[in-house]
Parts: C-alpha cells; sequence; structure tokens
C-alpha cells in the first residue's frame, strides 16, 4: 500500500510537470484498467513473500515486465497513460475505483473457493 502511495505521488508530481497535453500512444481506460489490477496483484504477491526487500524489488521488476508482455503494452506507454491520467483526478478515480472492485470481487471469489 505505501508503494502505491508513493507510486502515485510520483506520477502526480511528473504530471505536474509535464507540458505534452495527449500521449501519441494512449491506453484506453478499459487496458488501463486490467494492467492496474494485475500489476497490484504482482505487488502484493512480491511484497508477501518472505524474501529481502532488496529481492522483493527485483523480483517484482521482472514480474512487473511479465504483466506488459502479457497485455502486449511497453512500460512507456505504460508510464505516459499514467501520466496523462492523473492530470484528471476525476478520471484517474473512475479507473482506480474499476481496480480496487475487480480487486475485492476476485478476493472475495478466491475466498468462496477456499471454503469448499
Amino acid at each position: 500500500m505505501k508503494r502505491l502511495l508513493i507510486l502515485s505521488f510520483c506520477f502526480l508530481f511528473l504530471a505536474a510537470c509535464d507540458t505534452a497535453k495527449r500521449p501519441d500512444e494512449l491506453l484506453s481506460q478499459d487496458k488501463m484498467v486490467e494492467v492496474l489490477i494485475d500489476i497490484h496483484i504482482t505487488e502484493g504477491l512480491t511484497s508477501a513473500m518472505p524474501v529481502a526487500y532488496d529481492s522483493s524489488k527485483v523480483l517484482y521488476k521482472l514480474l512487473e515486465k511479465d504483466v506488459f508482455i502479457k497485455h502486449k503494452v511497453s512500460d512507456s506507454v505504460f508510464t505516459q497513460s499514467m501520466l496523462y491520467y492523473l492530470r484528471d483526478p476525476a478520471e484517474m478515480e473512475q479507473i482506480y475505483s474499476r481496480v480496487v472492485d475487480s480487486l475485492l470481487v476476485r478476493e472475495s471469489s478466491e475466498g468462496i473457493k477456499e471454503q469448499f
């Protein structure tokens, strides 16, 4: 959770400094939601592993690359899209509310599976 807050503040800071209007390659909101869901799942997995912080950072970077490959998105396009969406807090709130809802649904469905 701390990483998410720090990442968000960094992106907000970078977004405030950026003068470009709209990136040439912008991910749709739907695609951003899909990628962010997998990124947050990856972040949760690596933070839950009983390894040193440095090792978890390295592992996260490797798994993050897999997320981008899975969604056929480059990290630079994702970063540009994130910066673009951060300029409009209402739009970013919509995106993250969908991400949180999806993660909650996944978490509750996994809890149901564990009961059976």
